[in-house]
């Protein structure tokens, strides 16, 4: 697909009619709170980072089949899925590497200690209350793997009176899907229940060759379906004024099917479960201290099924655990001036068939950040200590400066350091580890301008980060720190409201270039496409809301050596919902209405064109 011509006619039909709009919504926006972006609460407004928030009403507005469906062609985000469905999903923010993402459930992190890559196929989007994405560096924050960015997902949420809310669906593909829930507040006390499933039959993952030796190595040219099965619980309590004390639980069990053989295995059985609980003390506006605890839990087992027969066979188990600790004091110094203090604890276990050389390792951190408005000035300024008992210490730190001029314009600089640790599989694996290695580590810049009106509001940031020590295979497979990258790019977005029309766009550029001293040297980094971008179109009419959405996506090569190159796509989307009823609502999808046959990665399919039909109740309380 020419992405160029799409770019520059989304954002020609946004800017034209920018000067006759009229919507208050956008002006409001500064008003959103955020905890992601300076680990304690604060507006949009006073945030430095490139920041951006998804609500449940964007969730339900949007009708997302799951969550990297969500999250596909927003501002630095690029996804790389090897077949639909709960088959394995990468996420590329800002050009850096799938592992260069942290990924948090209610403030807890995850991704498995062996992989260090978050399965976000496995997080139900009928758990998620709101996302909060913030975009470059955050490891002067929250240690390792906070290169390219952060994504905190918070589970469903409720308030105030008893609030049932129910949802049943099916589509293509043989999809059955259905959820429930309530929760409510009461005096001192609060909880929440929510359970969730979803079955599909699939598509065919894989267009693999087993006598050519491509793809998945296998000619296996069936359905490969994925099940899903969820709960969460909330709650707590106000044990006295100003101390209050929460827990949650997320679990989700999965089932999933693909194309391998019987030495990788073709069906897997996955279990992935963050639970947390958090105690804070607020004794006034000016200190607040948070003290909290979780464990992320990821359980992988892999089978291989013979087709002639049925039988199933075991091929390897991965549990791995991590458990987290934290206390943080936020304190107010002066009028608009606060003082972030912390200490963290991290320690990760693997259990495996696997004889992995070490099996658990601990990390501990301290960490300070500053923030402050003078006038119309923004200040920022962090530095944080970890100290791992594999590679010993390692430092951070991060600076902002913000500034807001007349007619809402604002302008946002900020620089940062940030590192990646080495995995379980980097250093012990079996005949291919190596032990000796040392954390990848980068340097970044940003430039943001951004404007909020009451009729319109945009933003654009320009940035460049700078790589060192990435961790690559040798000619022996071994892993070693011998790759640099250095990656450029840009994000615009827009939103309007027209004529009762709402409208926003996202578009990504960014210029990944591998700059090792190798056969490779400024070839574009793997599974990364240059260019990207989505346009969401919404309106209602009565009690009827209609919406599309536009996704674009340029080629990207599959290999380091730029020899596989995957061609670019363009999709688009319907949506309908009929609110027939005050407690009742009609949904209907149909995703990839033009059929469009592509692939995010060499040899694994999207799904072509499909349909969707849901009915959701919400009882209005009375």
């Amino acid at each position: 697909m020419p992405f160029r011509p799409l770019t520059v006619a989304i954002v020609a039909a946004l800017a034209s009619p920018l000067a006759h709009a009229a919507t208050a919504a956008d002006a409001r926006d500064l008003d959103t709170v955020l905890v992601t972006a300076n680990r304690s609460a604060s507006t949009l407004g006073d945030t430095i980072a490139p920041a951006q928030v998804i609500d449940r009403a964007e969730i339900e507005r949007t009708q997302p089949r799951d969550l990297p469906d969500l999250l596909r062609g927003r501002a630095g985000i690029e996804i790389a899925n090897q077949g639909g469905p709960g088959k394995l999903t990468s996420i590329f923010m800002r050009g850096t590497e799938s592992d260069h993402v942290l990924v948090l459930v209610d403030g807890i992190r995850i991704g498995t200690a062996t992989a260090g890559i978050p399965a976000i196929q496995d997080i139900p989007v009928e758990q998620i209350e709101r996302i909060e994405i913030v975009r470059g560096p955050r490891s002067s924050l929250y240690g390792s793997d906070a290169i390219g960015g952060v994504i905190q997902i918070f589970t469903r949420r409720h308030d105030g009176a008893p609030s049932p809310h129910a949802r049943i669906g099916v589509g293509s593909q043989s999809l059955r899907e259905a959820s429930a829930g309530i929760g409510a507040r009461a005096g001192r006390g609060w909880f929440g229940v929510d359970a969730a499933v979803q079955r599909t039959d699939g598509i065919n993952a894989c267009r693999g060759s087993g006598t050519l030796f491509q793809g998945c190595f296998v000619d296996e040219p069936d359905r490969d379906g994925y099940r899903n099965r969820s709960f969460n619980l909330r709650g707590g309590v106000e044990l006295a004024e100003g101390l209050t004390l929460d827990g949650n639980v997320l679990h989700a069990d999965a089932f999933n099917e693909f194309d391998g053989s019987i030495f990788g295995g073709n069906e897997a059985d996955i279990v992935q479960q963050v639970a947390g609980g958090t105690l804070v003390y607020a004794p006034s506006t000016d200190v607040r201290l948070t003290a909290q605890a979780g464990r992320a839990y990821d359980k992988s087992t892999t089978f291989f099924r013979d087709a002639d027969s049925g039988t199933r066979s075991d091929v390897g188990r991965i549990d791995t655990r991590r458990d987290t600790a934290s206390l943080q004091a936020d304190m107010g110094l002066a009028d608009a001036q606060t003082l972030s203090l912390g200490f963290d604890w991290q320690s990760d276990n693997v259990e495996s068939a696997t004889a992995y050389a070490l099996t658990s390792r601990t990390n501990f951190a301290v960490f300070s950040d500053y923030r402050a408005r003078f006038g119309s000035h923004r200040v920022q300024a962090g530095v944080r200590h970890d100290d791992n008992e594999q590679f010993g210490g390692h430092t951070t730190g991060s600076l902002g400066w913000g500034v807001d001029f007349a007619h809402g314009l604002r302008l946002n600089a900020s620089a940062g350091t940030s590192f990646k640790a080495p995995t379980f599989n980097d250093l012990y694996f079996p005949y291919s580890a190596n032990p000796e290695l040392e954390p990848e580590r980068a340097k970044t810049a940003n430039l943001g301008l951004a404007q909020y009106a009451d009729a319109w509001s945009w933003t654009l940031d320009v940035f460049e980060s700078r790589i060192d020590d990435l961790i690559f295979l040798d000619a022996a497979f071994v892993p070693q720190n011998i790759q640099q990258a250095r990656i450029r790019g840009a994000e615009f977005t827009a939103s309007v409201t027209l004529a009762g029309w709402d409208l926003s766009t996202q578009l990504s550029h960014v210029d990944p270039r591998d700059r090792s001293d190798n056969a490779n040297f400024d070839n574009l980094l793997a599974r990364r496409a240059r260019s990207s971008g989505r346009l969401d179109v919404d309106r209602a009419f009565g009690d009827v809301r209609i919406g599309t959405t536009v996704r674009g996506a340029g080629s990207r090569y599959d290999n380091a050596a730029n020899t596989v190159r995957v061609a670019g796509y363009g999709t688009v989307d319907l949506r309908m919902a009929w609110a027939f009823h005050s407690d009742w609502t009609l949904e209907a999808r149909a995703t990839n209405v033009l059929d469009k046959t592509y692939e995010t990665v060499n040899w694994y399919t999207q799904p072509g064109r499909e349909y969707g039909l849901a009915l959701r109740w919400r009882p209005v309380a009375r």
